[in-house]
């Protein structure tokens, strides 16, 4: 377990004195008064949405040392650290905060630090920083064992599907020339050629894809397989025993929904209701309304495509294992992939230092965080259950700060 850490409007009053009253001229009418000049309108710029870490604004955090950083959590994250250092020192950092030769003396020392004083690594080589507020919310994924089978027997239905061939990058005709900027999105070509989005989880669901040769195993249980797309890898066990472990290859480009909150404001789950407000009560739901709860699965358009892994472990964004309790998904303008997070919430468990290993389609802006939990059932209670919400710190080599104030 981590360890926790410590308009009102003002009403003014008119006042009328010294009034007279005067007469009005015997002939013609009563002059009006001029009407008086109204007051400039007054503009308020709509509120800009941070689009990087930069944007966010940052400013220098505590020292490393003041933080109650327990030795077995930073042994693991230096370990994660570590693995993370060849992608971390040769990919462009998206956030703008880095390159990889900043990362350089961090990266050097990590390949020979051995199990003395770990945290006194990331008081050596690092500065925390406070991304906009530092206000954070984390959530949590882990990695699901569910029945599957690389044949399809009998009461395993659900396909998995590969990347299909023809997803590509591309722009309708809908879309002027002048407008097609930054990177272009998702879909396929239709029989004249035309640029259309890819297909929806219901015409997947309902045979679009079916005797391509694109299947790599068979699921039984379609909700559960709902929520291994959302987690984006799992393990598939088969009758006889074996597991096969699969992962993200792509997505189809389509819409991603979080049917939890569809569900709880339409009244379906949460207080008054027998489903609780949970990964669990969800799947309590979908399987209590069979017809409905299908409905509200396509209601969600992003479909997940998998490849079979072969390492020990998922593999995240930065194309390296995540670890339990060590690995974080991000949104990358905001956070570098590979860098170490410290965390202080609500939920005891999600306290302590994490590496950015991986990204996820609902993590977006800034100090927002979906911490991995490994496999298991205690895996799947705590990710399931993890909403929290506290203060975040994001650690950069030594110097950023200064680095950056003078570009």
């Amino acid at each position: 377990m981590r360890l926790k850490v410590a308009a009102m409007a003002a009403i003014v009053p008119l006042a009328l004195a010294g009034c007279r009253v005067v007469p009005p001229p015997a002939t013609g009418p009563v002059p009006l008064p001029p009407s008086p000049t109204p007051p400039p309108a007054v503009v308020i710029p709509p509120p800009v949405t941070p689009t990087n870490a930069i944007s966010a604004g940052l400013t220098a955090g505590p020292a490393i040392s003041s933080l109650p950083v327990g030795r077995g959590d930073a042994a693991a994250a230096i370990a994660s650290f570590r693995e993370s250092c060849p992608r971390l020192l040769s990919r462009a950092d998206a956030s703008g905060l880095t390159s990889g030769s900043h990362w350089e003396p961090a990266c050097t020392a990590a390949r020979s630090w051995g199990t003395a004083e770990p945290t006194a690594f990331f008081d050596r080589y690092f500065e925390t920083v406070r991304v906009g507020p530092g206000t954070a919310f984390a959530t949590g994924y882990y990695e699901p064992d569910i029945r599957g089978s690389r044949l399809p027997l009998p009461g395993y239905s659900q396909p998995v599907y590969s990347l299909p061939p023809e997803l590509e990058r591309g722009w309708p005709d809908s879309v002027p020339a002048a407008e097609r900027t930054g990177r272009a999105p998702l879909g396929r070509r239709d029989a004249s050629g035309a640029f259309v989005p890819y297909y929806e989880r219901s015409e997947i669901v309902s045979g679009a894809l079916a005797n391509r040769g694109l299947e790599i195993a068979w699921v039984a249980d379609p909700v559960e397989f709902f929520f291994l797309q959302i987690q984006g890898s799992g393990r598939l066990v088969a009758p006889d025993g074996s597991v096969m472990r699969i992962g993200y290859a792509g997505q189809n480009g389509r819409e991603y929904l979080g049917i939890g909150k569809v569900l709880r404001d339409r009244g379906l789950i949460g207080p008054g209701t027998p489903y609780a407000t949970s990964m669990q009560g969800i799947m309590q739901f979908l399987r209590a309304q069979p017809d409905g709860g299908a409905a509200v699965m396509n209601e969600n358009k992003s479909w997940i495509f998998f490849r079979e892994l072969t390492g020990d472990g998922p593999l995240g964004a930065l194309n390296v294992p995540v670890r339990r309790e060590s690995s974080v998904a991000v949104d990358p303008a905001f956070v570098p992939l590979g860098a170490p997070v410290w965390l202080e919430m609500d939920q005891p468990e999600a306290n302590g230092l994490w590496i950015a290993q991986d990204t996820g389609g609902a993590i977006k802006g800034a100090n927002r965080f979906d911490t991995f939990w490994g496999a298991g059932d205690d895996a799947r209670t705590i990710a399931g259950g993890m909403s929290a919400r506290g203060s975040a710190l994001l650690l950069l080599p030594k110097g950023t700060l200064d680095r950056l104030r003078q570009r």
